[in-house]
């Protein structure tokens, strides 16, 4: 019985190809800029996840009050070398590094870049930074312990036309003036900024830049099975009676790995949640149109309808084929939406990668292609209530009289 109403309802659609075109306009529209967004909303979402597991639940990232990363400070307040000293006393710290971040005049060529260069430990100490960067050679080699004016650049200096000609090895810049040999480039980080770094060895980044014992962030490993968030309070502690600070006027900022997570995870959110209300105007707009078709072949067909009800059709069959027509235009809708959806979200990933947005990746699991075909039903259903509803309730005689 319901394969016949469903049977019935595709032939009447297909009666009125273009209108039933138009009517799913609005409705796969909808579908594909919800789709496209949340689709690039979980891939993003689950780049930041695979970044933030590669990084380590068990990371403190400590800076000066007013940066982030130690990025975008005013220079008055600085960590130094004690500070280093006072959080390896910490009970529950097992590593603890720090590194440099200064914007530098960067020279090739007779062109000229101010960009941001990164000075770390080449000793056992680095090892704690990689991690927490996720540096990877792909070309050349690494800084080794005490190397002088060496240099290590992200892929973007390799084929990102940073510098015309692009840099390769073996080639000469100048940092701030000085002379630096470039012996290795990065492996891709899936985001511009990181493709940009500049690394060289903390000694002489702090003779280059004229720095001596300050650090822009410092970084702790907190020991296997403790809390990283009881770890982050005594770090706090210390900190606040080496610096003679006050409780709750800190000049310094201490933040998990978790932290991070959790706010970058909040921010997708709440911009996935924002973009997706925008796309639902069109569903919206979609659902309209739908009732506005429906309560057009209630008219057009009233006659049928006469027909049907005077050799025994209820009231309910005729509910039920005009609701089936509505969810079938939805149904229909939708999968063209999800069509294009992916197809733009898709394009938009392939966009991003030739650009040197690795980050940006699509994620479609089932439960979205599954949901998004069942609500774009249900929004075709519930728009053909009312028509439907109007439909059953003709009189056999009234209908068979209309003109």
């Amino acid at each position: 019985m319901i394969r016949d109403y469903f049977s019935f309802g595709i032939s009447n659609l297909r009666k009125r190809k273009m209108r039933t075109w138009l009517t799913m306009l609005g409705i796969f529209i909808g579908i594909a800029a919800v789709v496209s967004l949340v689709g690039l909303g979980q891939g993003i979402q689950k780049s930041v996840n695979e970044q933030f597991e590669k990084l380590g639940v068990d990371k403190l990232i400590i800076s000066p009050k007013g940066t982030f990363s130690g990025i975008g400070g005013t220079g008055n307040i600085k960590l130094t070398k004690k500070d280093i000293d006072a959080i390896k006393k910490v009970p529950g710290i097992d590593e603890v590094s720090g590194m440099l971040i200064a914007t530098g005049k960067i020279e090739f060529n007779n062109r000229v870049r101010y960009l941001m260069v990164s000075g770390i430990p080449t000793d056992k100490d680095r090892k704690l930074i990689e991690e927490m960067q996720s540096y990877e050679i792909a070309s050349g080699r690494d800084l080794k312990t005490n190397e002088k004016n060496k240099v290590v650049l992200g892929r973007l200096f390799k084929e990102g036309n940073i510098f015309n000609p692009n840099l390769k090895l073996g080639d000469k810049i100048k940092i701030n003036d000085v002379e630096f040999k470039i012996i290795g480039f990065f492996a891709p980080f899936g985001n511009t900024e990181d493709d940009k770094n500049i690394i060289i060895p903390e000694d002489i980044m702090r003779q280059v830049f004229d720095l001596k014992d300050e650090y822009s962030m410092i970084i702790a490993q907190s020991s296997p099975g403790l809390d990283p968030e009881i770890a982050a309070e005594r770090v706090e502690k210390e900190l606040r009676n080496k610096r003679n600070l006050e409780e709750n006027k800190e000049d310094f900022t201490i933040q998990t790995s978790k932290e991070l997570m959790e706010s970058f995870q909040v921010i997708l959110n709440i911009i996935q949640i924002f973009l997706i209300g925008i796309a639902a105007i069109s569903l919206v707009v979609g659902g309209i149109g739908i009732m506005n078709t429906m309560y057009t072949s209630v008219l057009e067909r009233t006659k049928e309808i006469g027909i049907m009800k005077s050799i025994g059709a209820k009231n309910s069959d005729i509910l039920i084929i005009f609701l089936i027509e509505s969810g079938i235009l939805g149904l229909v809708g939708g999968l063209i939406g999800i069509i294009l959806g992916i197809s733009f979200s898709k394009l938009v990933e392939l966009g991003a990668k030739l650009a040197g947005y690795g980050m940006i990746q699509t994620s479609f699991p089932l439960y979205l292609i599954l949901g998004t075909l069942l609500f774009s039903f249900l929004i075709g259903t519930i728009s053909g209530v009312l028509p439907a509803r109007q439909a059953s309730k003709l009189k056999p005689v009234d209908a068979l009289r209309y003109e």
